[in-house]
Order: C-alpha cells, then sequence, then structure tokens
C-alpha cells in the first residue's frame, strides 16, 4: 500500500500532461502510485500515459471507452487507488519539487488527519508565479489537527479538489464521490472539510496551476455552467442528512450567492441570451436555500443578495454598470492624481534646483528598494563618524525604516523630502541609481559604488545593452569607488564616462575586520540559524535567465541535520523549516549573511569578494556558472574555491570539509592579494577623508592582506579530505570563466 494515490485525468491536455505526470514521478518523495485516467482523449493523452506506464512501474493507465467528464474520471482512478491519501492533480497542473515530502511530513506531525489543505500558485502564461492572495489562512499556528468550527476561514479558498490531501478510508466511510457535469469540486470539497473529524494546513505551495488561454472549461461559455444548481443542491442535500451540522447553511448559503452571481457576470461563462434564465433560476434556489436572519457583511454582498432574490436583468445591468463606472471613475481619479502630483513634485525639484546645496548626504542602495547596508550603508556610517558636520539620509520604503540607525534621516522614495534632498543634497552615493534619472548640479557630487566584485558582464559589456542608457548613467556619476584593477577596468570599459575612480576598496568589509564573534551570533540567531549548524549561503548571480537550477532543498537533505541553508532565491511558497531559510523574506543586509554564513555556493554573485575578505570558503556551482557564461558572458576571474560539477559532488565538498583544504586556503589568499588589496576594515574612512574632508596625503596605510585577522565563522568547515586533485567530481576553479587564464 502506497502513501500517496496521485489521481491524473486527462482530457485533451497533450501540450501539458508530460510536464504534469514528470512532477508526480520526479518528487523526492517516492512511496506513490500515479493513476492516470485517459477521458476518451481524443489527442495523444492516452499514448502519453502508456509510455509512462511502460517506463514506471508505478503508474497505472486507466483508459474510458468515453469522454465522461472530470468527476467521473476522477472516480475512475479512485476505484483504482489503493493508497492512504489521495490527491487530486488536473492533467495541465504540476506539482512543485518536493511537495509529496513536505505532504508527508506535515501529516506525520499532525497524526494523520482526515483532510490536509495545503496552497497553490498560479502560473501565468509569461511563467510568473503568483501565490494564492488568501495563504494567510493555511498558516500552521496553533493546535493540529483541528476541526472545520476552529478555522471556518478554510471555506474562504478556492474550493478545489486539488489543493488538498484525502485520507482514502475517510472518503470511504463518508461514501464521498464526484458528481458529473461542471463545478464537480463543489459537493465534494464542501462535504469533505464539513465532515471530516480533523483538518490539518500546510502553508507551502505544493501546485502551479496553469492558467490557460484556451481550454478550461470554466472559461468555455455553454450551458455546462447551469450546473452550479444541481451541485449545491447535492450540498445542502449532504447538510440536510446531517443535523449537527445545520450552522454551516448560513456560510455555504453565502458562497453559493457569490458563486451564482460570479457565473452571471462573468464574459467568459454564460452564453448569450441565457443571462435571465440563469438569473431566473438563481432566484429560485435562493428563496429556496435562504437563511433566516442572515445579514451580509458588506455593500457589496447586500447588492448581490438584492440582485438574485429579485431575479432582475434589469436591476443586474444596473448594478453592474454602476460597478463599472464606479471602477473607472476610481481609475481615471487615480491616474489624474498621479500625474498632478507627479508635475507637482517635478516642479518643485526643479525649484529646490535653483537654491544652494546644503550639507547634507543622501545614500540609497538597490535604487532606493534596500535596507541600510551594503558600501552606501558602510559609507553613511562613516559620514556620521568623519563627517559630523554633514547631515546623512537614507532612502528607503517605510517597511524598511527600522533598518535606519537612529541618527539618520529616513526618506521615503518619490516623497517630497526626497525630491529636496535630491535637488540640494551635496552628496549622493548610491551602487545602482536612485530609481529616476539624476543630473548633478554645480556643488554635488554623486559617488556611485559597485554591488561587489563584478563577475557577470555589466553595461556596454553584457549581452544587447541599451546603450543610451548605460550612457546616461555613466554621466552623471562625479566619482566611481572601486575595489580593485579588475573593478576598475570593468567600469572604464562597461561604463565609459569622465568621472573619477577611486580604487579604494570595498568599504562594506570593513564590519568583517572590525566584528566580534558576538556579532556573527547575532547575525545568526537574527536570521534564525541554529546553534551548532553548519550555516550554506546560497547565492546565485542575479539574472534575468536562465533561472538557477541547484535545488536547496535536495542539497539540505543530502547535507543532514548538521547543516542549514541560507538561500537569496525567492520561493513562492515556503521552504521547510529548520533546513532552508529564505533570507529574501528578512531586511538583513548582505553583511549580516556574510558574517552568519560559514561557506559560500554560488555561480558568480558579487559576495565572492566578501567571502574572500572573511576568508571562507566557496564553492562554485558548475552548471549554473556554464549556463550563466553561455547567456550573459563572466569576466575570466578566478574564484576561490572549487567546482562542483553536479548535486553529489556539491554535497560531497560541504559534508566533508573539502571545500577548505590546504589547496583551496591557498587559492582564496591569492584571489585575496588580487581582488581585496584594500579591504583592511578603513576602506569607509579613507573614502570620507579623501572625498569630504579633502585629504590626499596622510590617509591611513593600508595593512597588507596576510597580516589581516577577520572574525571567524561560527562553525568553522573542518576539512576531512585532500584538496581538489583527490576530488574527480570537483575541480580547481583556476582559469573557470570566460577565457581560460592560467
Amino acid at each position: 500500500m502506497p502513501r500517496f494515490s496521485v489521481i491524473v485525468p486527462a482530457y485533451r491536455v497533450q501540450a501539458y500532461l508530460h510536464s504534469c505526470l514528470e512532477s508526480v514521478l520526479g518528487q523526492s518523495y517516492a512511496d506513490l502510485e500515479l493513476i492516470a485516467v485517459d477521458d476518451g482523449s481524443p489527442d495523444r493523452c492516452g499514448a502519453i500515459i502508456e509510455e509512462f506506464a511502460a517506463r514506471d512501474p508505478r503508474v497505472r493507465a486507466v483508459h474510458l471507452d468515453r469522454n465522461t467528464g472530470l468527476g467521473p474520471a476522477r472516480n475512475a482512478g479512485m476505484e483504482q487507488a489503493s493508497g492512504d491519501y489521495l490527491i487530486f492533480l488536473d492533467g495541465d497542473d504540476t506539482l512543485t519539487p518536493h511537495a509529496l515530502r513536505a505532504v508527508a511530513e506535515r501529516l506525520e506531525r499532525t497524526g494523520d488527519p482526515d483532510v490536509l489543505v495545503y496552497d497553490y500558485a498560479r502560473l501565468h502564461l509569461d511563467g510568473g508565479i503568483v501565490r494564492n492572495r488568501l495563504a494567510a489562512e493555511l498558516g500552521e499556528e496553533g493546535p493540529a489537527p483541528f476541526r472545520l468550527d476552529d478555522r471556518p476561514g478554510l471555506l474562504n479558498l478556492l474550493m478545489v479538489v486539488w489543493n488538498k490531501a484525502y485520507r482514502r478510508a475517510f472518503l470511504e466511510r463518508e461514501d464521498l464521490r464526484f458528481p458529473p457535469g461542471c463545478y464537480e469540486d463543489i459537493p465534494f470539497t464542501y462535504p469533505a472539510l464539513l465532515a471530516a473529524g480533523s483538518l490539518a494546513t500546510l502553508d507551502r505551495v505544493c501546485l502551479h496551476y496553469r492558467q490557460r488561454r484556451l481550454g478550461n472549461i470554466l472559461g468555455t461559455p455553454g450551458r455546462q455552467h447551469f450546473d452550479v444548481f444541481a451541485q449545491y443542491d447535492r450540498v445542502f442535500a449532504f447538510l440536510d442528512a446531517r443535523p449537527a451540522l445545520a450552522h454551516w447553511r448560513g456560510p455555504l448559503f453565502q458562497r453559493m450567492t457569490d458563486h451564482c452571481f460570479t457565473v452571471l457576470s462573468r464574459a467568459d461563462r454564460l452564453p448569450p441570451g441565457s443571462h435571465r434564465e440563469f438569473l431566473r433560476r438563481a432566484r429560485a434556489q435562493h428563496l429556496r436555500r435562504r437563511v433566516p436572519g442572515l445579514r451580509p457583511a458588506t455593500w457589496r454582498e447586500s447588492a448581490r443578495h438584492l440582485v438574485i432574490r429579485s431575479g432582475s436583468p434589469r436591476l443586474w445591468r444596473l448594478l453592474r454598470l454602476t460597478l463599472v463606472a464606479s471602477r473607472r471613475t476610481a481609475h481615471l481619479a487615480r491616474a489624474a492624481a498621479r500625474a498632478a502630483r507627479a508635475a507637482l513634485l517635478r516642479l518643485h525639484y526643479a525649484t529646490q534646483r535653483l537654491l544652494p546645496p546644503r550639507d547634507l548626504a543622501l545614500f540609497t542602495a538597490g535604487g532606493g528598494t534596500a535596507a541600510h547596508g551594503g558600501d552606501p550603508g558602510a559609507l553613511e556610517t562613516a559620514f556620521r563618524v568623519w563627517a559630523p558636520r554633514t547631515r546623512t539620509a537614507w532612502a528607503a520604503p517605510r517597511a524598511l525604516a527600522g533598518t535606519v540607525p537612529p541618527d539618520t534621516l529616513h526618506l521615503t522614495p518619490g516623497g517630497l523630502a526626497w525630491w529636496t534632498a535630491l535637488a540640494r543634497a551635496r552628496y549622493l552615493v548610491t551602487d545602482t541609481g536612485f530609481g529616476t534619472p539624476v543630473r548633478t548640479r554645480r556643488g554635488q557630487i554623486l559617488l556611485r559604488t559597485a554591488d561587489g566584485l563584478p563577475l557577470t558582464r555589466a553595461g556596454l559589456d553584457a549581452a544587447r545593452p541599451d546603450v543610451p542608457a548605460v550612457l546616461a548613467d555613466a554621466d552623471s556619476w562625479d566619482l566611481c569607488l572601486s575595489g580593485d584593477a579588475h573593478t576598475t577596468l570593468v567600469h572604464e570599459r562597461g561604463y565609459p564616462g569622465r568621472y573619477t575612480i577611486l580604487e579604494f576598496g570595498r568599504p562594506r568589509t570593513d564590519v568583517y575586520q572590525r566584528a566580534t564573534p558576538e556579532d556573527v551570533r547575532r547575525a545568526r540567531a537574527l536570521l534564525g540559524v541554529p546553534h551548532g549548524r553548519t550555516a550554506v549561503l546560497y547565492a546565485p548571480a542575479r539574472r534575468p535567465a536562465p533561472a538557477p537550477t541547484l535545488d536547496v532543498e535536495e542539497l539540505a537533505r543530502r547535507l543532514g541535520e548538521h547543516f542549514v541553508l541560507l538561500t537569496t532565491v525567492p520561493d513562492p511558497g515556503t521552504y521547510p523549516a529548520g533546513r532552508v531559510i529564505d533570507v529574501c523574506a528578512t531586511a538583513a543586509p548582505q553583511t549580516a549573511l556574510c558574517l552568519a554564513a560559514d561557506v559560500l555556493v554560488t555561480d558568480g554573485s558579487p559576495l565572492v569578494a566578501d567571502f574572500a575578505a572573511l576568508d571562507r570558503p566557496v564553492v562554485a556551482w558548475g552548471p549554473d556558472r556554464a549556463a550563466l557564461d553561455a547567456a550573459g558572458g563572466l569576466y575570466p576571474v578566478e574564484v576561490p574555491g572549487p567546482v562542483a560539477a553536479d548535486r553529489a559532488a556539491l554535497a560531497r565538498l560541504l559534508a566533508t570539509g573539502a571545500c577548505d583544504g590546504p589547496a583551496f586556503a591557498e587559492l582564496r589568499a591569492a584571489f585575496r592579494e588580487r581582488h581585496c588589496p584594500y579591504d583592511d576594515g578603513r576602506v569607509a574612512e579613507r573614502v570620507v577623508r579623501r572625498v569630504v574632508l579633502g585629504e590626499r596625503s596622510g590617509l591611513p596605510a593600508v595593512t597588507p592582506p596576510a597580516a589581516r585577522r577577520p572574525v571567524p565563522s561560527a562553525v568553522p568547515v573542518v576539512a576531512s579530505a585532500p584538496g581538489p586533485a583527490a576530488l574527480p567530481a570537483a575541480r580547481s576553479t583556476a582559469g573557470y570563466g570566460l577565457a581560460e587564464q592560467r
């Protein structure tokens, strides 16, 4: 008996069925059977199912003589199922990686409830993934399992069958089956939730719901949409047979009314000329099922009830026109307000530029979207220490105001005070711009910093660059801060301009030389890193494409309980607690990530220089690095560590500590000499004394890399294997880049 029976009905989905079935068979949790039902499909669905059945014994093919519809096809799959739990998956949707493992673990933690509800995300035509907006209903806080009375908000979720795992014995006891017709999920999912003796939730995206342009039966106009009445009749018949569930009549009546109004109002549902009939039948059902004393919660709900209860097509058209008019009026009003505000701000900015500059320094990172940190953050701190007469301000969204130091003025990008500062600040400091074109005036200095060590091609060196935009950006710079000779060459070639390059180092690395073990413990606590675990930071380079391929959950399982992965790749769902931490969900600066991490895994992230300054191990993920090089190009820079050619090699390098052997320690030392020559803990001081105080001599001498003592990691990686020569699946990174370099 397998743990899961995954039932996939297929009808006219040959373009998507391969992906669907592969998403099931490729799960890291393999205790399953896949029951694929060919619902008399006229295309190649049946042949595709047979191909999968021939290659994998876990696949059971079911062929129906004729097209019966989604409900009967699922019933046919249920008759063949033998698993503990049933999971339903439509033939054009897919399970997310490790979804079944997450479901299995949650079932075990909650004592095998009757129904487990998990989350989904919509997969749009452009590849965008948008999580369910009601995901908050799936929080795992509080006791579990529970009854629906304890969490009635679950009824607000999309009432579909494919976002739940059902205990097969429970379905058989309640004799739950799918009826024929459209909206067949309604009389299955509502009774399942109402009758379940135990429920649990999983706050994780386990399914991608494909948004198709054509072929979706709910988006095809026709008489099948009248089936909604019979399906809700079945739900209320279920309630009638169970007096103990009578208190759910009100919420279900509200859901029925909203659903009927949605079917009535959507342009892709009812065929032309049928709205009057649909409204007449909706009125009859509304009057038959209404609950005395029930009051709608909002005016919109009241309007919907009024339309359905009246059965008047004229009132429905009037309400629809009213709603459309109100939306359009609100849209036009907002657009006019935005245009007026933008015009006033432009006028204010132009007026402020006529006034003399203020002794103010405006800082920002990430185009005004990032927290206080990076090179601009380190320079802002140094301004307050070495140039206290110059007031400092940091531009960031209100949500990140808590990251701004108390003595620093916080400005919201786009606000009146921000435009004033942009026009009159004597110093403008940024790493990626201010989110709007800036033309400095006489008496202003714009200092541009770099985001770490540039490894991916940038500026005019990038594939298909926007030449006018790159040149306009470079023309706005007065000074450009560089960390090493390589960065200087990248800026001169990729961003040609009349600015002056200051090759002084990277200010954000100062903290690594001054930090204490207590600072490391504080950074790990901020990110939630468990005590005593080796923290592996996975930070791929930013890129539009190709997407990173490293499966962090699989790597975490390979490494075991003594490791935790910190990932900068955002996930629409949630990573498993205690194994993977999505650091994108925190406001922690990059310096805190590096202090907390013991090892860096990357393909071409600028954080390589940070880890070199910390003298901590770096591992290059070869497949993504090669793809990144092929797509956009990498500068020929040696990464101070081994290259993992596959997942097994990567796990072995980390688990054995071989990534920190003597050979790689020498690579890191050579890397620091080339790319971290000035990062001795006093970079920001030198920059402020040179730029603000005007000192050209007498600046602090640079401490040689060999004499520096950065703060050690919390859990040092101990090499238990020789260097890269003894590891055939991994190799040194010497010469690994755009061109071979010896």
